[in-house]
């Protein structure tokens, strides 16, 4: 399991170790699914079910076949599009899949059984899933049939820290010690510095290391804030990025930004508005 804030990269970070597994066992499988907008048990097992069944096959035709050969139970209505491989999908009929959702959450062992392969199922913004209704005996489900598999890898990562430690670290929870847990951490300076000067380098421009070390500072070594700093002082130079690229880039990374700040805003209070001012001004007493 993985914590972080949203945009600290545990998503970059989670692909890029998934890729590096693909790369060396050609027999792992990788199924990475957002649940920031998945609202319904429902539609986490439909959703489950045919990403499942994606990975498991590079022709949709397999699809298919595999939608009606894999289930017991269950009887899949199959949705696709003209390209059935960017609008492929899964449904069932609720009553069913209440009864038999165990079928959907076995999925993975039991084709990784039949095709001699392996699963790695990553579920970004787990946390989520604490909002569906009916959450805690939908987690007891998933808890009992996936601490049985051997063939399938699991990796619940999330940004809400008090939410993902209330499922993992209580221990009235079914998912209580489930697997390690790593706060990810922010990048530190000096790893920064070097990513910043090499990108720069990649592309035939220049930044000495003083100037690239202002960037994450400037930006409280935040990953996703750090990166479009160091992209807007890459994009205002020419041959050598100096101090005034790196302000200028400032400015404009301020103004790219001030829809989200704006609205920030809206949803505080006066009082908070004030707070907030009274911070960015210096006041240490209030």
């Amino acid at each position: 399991m993985i914590i972080s804030p949203r945009r600290w990269g545990k998503t970059s970070l989670v692909e890029k170790v998934v890729n590096n597994i693909k790369r060396k066992n050609k027999d792992h499988k990788t199924v990475i699914i957002d649940l920031f907008s998945v609202s319904s048990e429902k539609e986490f097992l439909e959703t489950f079910a045919g990403e499942v069944i994606k990975v498991s096959s590079n022709k949709w035709e397999e699809w298919i076949d595999n939608s009606k050969n894999f289930f017991r139970q269950l009887i899949p209505k199959i949705s696709f599009g003209i390209d059935p491989y960017s609008d492929f999908s899964l449904s069932f009929e609720w009553e069913e899949l209440q009864k038999h959702s165990n079928e959907i959450l076995n999925l993975p062992e039991v084709i990784a059984k039949k095709k001699n392969i392996r699963f790695i199922i990553c579920l970004d913004e787990f946390q989520n899933t604490a909002s569906y209704p009916g959450f805690l005996d939908f987690e007891k489900k998933m808890r009992a049939v996936w601490q049985r598999q051997k063939l399938v890898t699991y990796c619940l990562y999330g940004s809400k820290r008090h939410m993902m430690a209330d499922i993992f670290n209580n221990p009235s929870k079914p998912f209580y010690r489930f697997g390690d847990m790593i706060l990810l951490e922010k990048i530190n300076t000096k790893d920064w510095i070097s990513f910043i000067i090499n990108s720069f380098a990649k592309t035939g421009k220049m930044i000495e290391k003083t100037d690239a070390a202002i960037i994450p500072k400037l930006m409280k070594n935040h990953p996703w804030y750090v990166q479009q700093l160091a992209h807007y002082t890459w994009n205002l130079t020419d041959q050598k990025a100096t101090v005034e690229e790196i302000k200028k880039a400032l400015e404009e990374v301020i103004y790219a930004n001030t829809p989200f700040y704006q609205k920030e805003i809206e949803t505080m209070s006066p009082t908070q508005i004030n707070l907030l001012k009274a911070v960015a001004s210096g006041k240490v007493q209030l």
